[in-house]
C-alpha cells in the first residue's frame, strides 16, 4: 500500500476488517516492524481522535512519531504554481512536502475544504500534490472529500457487533447542525458502504431532507429516501452525521422535518446500534438519551480508529520493508 486515500486504494475489504481485528487482539505483535522508521503528521486542521488514534497505531508497530501543525507551527503554504510569491504565503508546497518527505517514511495529512468553490475542494489539490512531491507513502488524515480511517473504523465496528447470518442494514441518516459541515465522512462512509454491499457483506441505505444530496460518485447502489422513518424500518445500523448541500455548495437549507434521531426514531429499527465520527452536538444532531443509551457505540467505534490506523500502517510498512 503507497497510499491511503479511498476505499480505491483497499485491494481486499473483507482482509483488511479481519487484519485489524487481529491487531485489536494482539497490538504489540508487529511492534518491529516500524523500528527506526518516522511517521509525520501534519495537521492543517484540529484533529482529535485522528491524532491520539494514529500516534497510539504507530508507537504500537514500533515508529516514532513527529506531529507538525501547519496552521500553528508552520509556514503559510503557496500551492500555486507558477505564481510570484510575494504575498502572505512563505514557503511552496514543493518544498515543503519534499522536506517532510526527506525527515519521515510515512506521512498522514490532515486538510479539510473551505466549502466556498467545490471544483476547487474536490480536485483535491492539495493531497495529490503532497503525494507527488514528498515521495513517501501518504495516509489521508480527512480531506476535503474523504475521511477513509474514520470509514474503515465503522466497516471495523459493524462487522465487530454483527454476529448474523444475514446482511445487516445500515443506515447513514443526516442529522441537524448549527453549521455547514464538509460531505467529506458521508462521502466516505457512503463510498466504503457501497463498495461494502457490492461485495455482499451490507445493505445500505441513505436518508437526507431535499437538498442535501451528495455526489453520485459517492452513493453508487445505495438506496435514498428522503423520509428517515422509511430508511429507520429494520436498520440494524444507524450512522448519523450532518452535511452542508453539495449542489448549493456549502450551503445550509431550511428543513422544516425532525431529523434528530432520538429514543422514538429508533424504536422503528430493528433495535439498531447507533455510530457517529465524534465530535457530536448533543441534542441538536443527535438526542443525549440514544448517546447515553445501550445502542450507542461511539465510544467503541472512537476506539477502534487505533486498528483501522493500524492495519493501513503495517501495511505501508510491509511495502517499504520490500524495497
Amino acid at each position: 500500500m503507497k497510499q491511503f486515500f479511498s476505499v480505491a486504494d483497499v485491494d481486499d475489504l473483507r482482509g483488511i476488517v479481519e487484519e485489524a481485528l487481529r491487531l485489536k487482539k494482539d497490538p504489540f505483535a508487529f511492534e518491529n516492524l516500524g523500528k527506526r522508521k518516522t511517521l509525520g503528521l501534519v495537521f492543517l486542521n484540529p484533529s482529535l481522535r485522528t491524532r491520539l488514534s494514529t500516534q497510539k497505531a504507530a508507537i504500537q508497530l514500533g515508529m516514532d512519531v513527529m506531529v507538525m501543525n501547519m496552521d500553528k507551527d508552520g509556514w503559510a503554504l503557496e500551492t500555486r504554481d507558477g505564481v510570484a510569491m510575494d504575498g502572505t504565503t512563505v514557503e511552496h508546497i514543493r518544498e515543503a512536502a519534499a522536506v517532510m518527505g526527506q525527515y519521515c517514511d510515512v506521512l498522514g495529512i490532515r486538510s479539510f475544504p473551505k466549502l466556498q468553490d467545490r471544483e476547487e475542494d474536490y480536485s483535491e489539490g492539495l493531497f495529490k500534490k503532497f503525494i507527488s512531491f514528498c515521495g513517501v507513502p501518504v495516509v489521508s488524515l480527512e480531506s476535503a472529500t474523504r475521511h477513509p480511517l474514520q470509514s474503515l473504523t465503522d466497516l471495523i465496528t459493524i462487522r465487530e457487533h454483527w454476529q448474523q447470518d444475514r446482511k445487516p442494514k445500515v443506515v447513514m441518516a443526516w442529522g441537524p447542525h448549527v453549521k455547514a459541515l464538509p460531505q467529506a465522512v458521508p462521502n466516505s462512509f457512503s463510498e466504503w458502504m457501497c463498495k461494502a454491499q457490492m461485495e455482499g457483506i451490507v445493505d445500505f441505505t441513505i436518508a437526507y431532507p431535499h437538498g442535501y444530496a451528495l455526489s453520485e460518485a459517492f452513493t453508487p447502489g445505495a438506496t435514498v429516501t428522503n423520509t428517515l422513518e422509511d430508511a429507520l424500518q429494520g436498520a440494524d445500523f444507524v450512522y448519523v452525521k450532518n452535511w452542508s448541500s453539495y449542489e448549493d455548495y456549502g450551503k445550509i437549507h431550511p428543513v422544516s422535518e425532525k431529523w434528530m434521531l432520538d429514543n422514538g426514531k429508533l424504536a422503528l429499527t430493528n433495535q439498531a446500534k447507533v455510530m457517529h465520527c465524534l465530535p457530536v452536538r448533543r441534542d441538536v444532531e443527535l438526542a443525549s438519551e440514544v448517546l447515553d443509551g445501550p445502542n450507542s457505540l461511539v465510544i467503541q467505534e472512537a476506539s477502534n480508529r487505533v486498528w483501522a490506523a493500524q492495519a493501513v500502517l503495517k501495511r505501508m510498512l510491509e511495502q517499504l520493508s520490500k524495497r
